[in-house]
C-alpha cells in the first residue's frame, strides 16, 4: 500500500482518542461551495450503497460469500489481514475532536483505498466499474470541499497509489474473497461517511478559514 494512503489512514484510526485544542474566534456557516460539494458526495455515496448489493451479486459466485454480517467468519478475517486489505476508515462528524482537515482528509483516503481495491478487482471480474467510477466522481467532490474550506493539501502525494493486492491473487478465490471483502468494508465505509455527511450540515468553521 502506498505510504501516504497508510499514514492517513493511521491519523483516522487515531484521531477519534486525540483531543486537538478548539479553534478561537467566531464562526461562520461554510462557504456554499463547500455545502454544494458535500451534498453532491451525499447523492453519491447513497448511489454506491444501493448499489454494491447488485454488484456484490454480479461477482461473487463462490457460495458463503454474502452481505449478512453475521456470516462474515474468523476464516474472512484472517483472509482479510493475509491479502493486505485494510479495514474501514474510522469516519466521524467533523467536531472539536475530529477537526474538519482530519475529517476530510479520512474521506479521501478511504475513496482512494477503495478506488485502488476495486480497480485492482475490475481487472478479474465483471460488475465492479461502475461503483470504481462513482468512487472517482466521489474524489472529485471531496476534492472540491477540500477546496471550498481552503484545507492543507494533506494527501498530494496520493496520486500514484500502488496497491500490492494483485500480487497476492493467486486464484480465483482469493479474487472472490478479496472483492467480498472489499464491497464489505466499503458499505461499512459509505454508512460512515453518509452519517457524518448528514451531521456536517451543522458544522461550522472558523471564521479565518470561511469565506473571504
Amino acid at each position: 500500500m502506498n505510504s501516504a494512503i497508510a499514514l492517513v489512514l493511521l491519523l483516522c484510526f487515531l484521531s477519534p482518542h486525540l483531543v486537538l485544542s478548539a479553534p478561537v474566534g467566531s464562526l461562520a456557516e461554510p462557504p456554499p461551495a463547500f455545502t454544494e460539494a458535500a451534498e453532491h458526495a451525499k447523492t453519491l455515496v447513497e448511489k454506491i450503497l444501493k448499489d454494491i448489493p447488485a454488484a456484490h451479486s454480479a461477482a461473487i459466485t463462490t457460495e458463503g460469500l454474502t452481505l449478512d454480517p453475521s456470516a462474515q467468519t474468523t476464516n474472512l478475517q484472517m483472509m482479510m489481514t493475509s491479502l493486505g486489505i485494510p479495514p474501514a476508515p474510522v469516519l466521524k462528524p467533523p467536531s472539536e475532536s475530529f477537526t474538519l482537515d482530519v475529517w476530510v482528509s479520512c474521506m479521501s483516503a478511504g475513496g482512494r483505498l477503495y478506488q485502488g481495491l476495486l480497480g485492482v478487482l475490475s481487472d478479474r471480474l465483471s460488475g465492479l466499474s461502475n461503483l470504481h467510477a462513482d468512487l472517482r466522481d466521489l474524489l472529485t467532490h471531496i476534492a472540491k470541499m477540500k477546496e471550498a474550506a481552503q484545507l492543507g493539501d494533506g494527501d498530494a502525494a496520493d496520486q500514484n497509489q500502488s496497491l500490492d493486492l494483485a500480487s497476492r491473487l493467486h486464484g480465483n478465490y482469493e479474487v472472490q474473497v478479496a472483492a467480498h471483502l472489499t464491497l464489505t468494508q466499503l458499505r461499512s465505509f459509505c454508512h460512515d461517511l453518509m452519517r457524518s455527511l448528514r451531521a456536517s450540515a451543522a458544522y461550522r468553521l472558523p471564521s479565518s478559514t470561511g469565506t473571504h
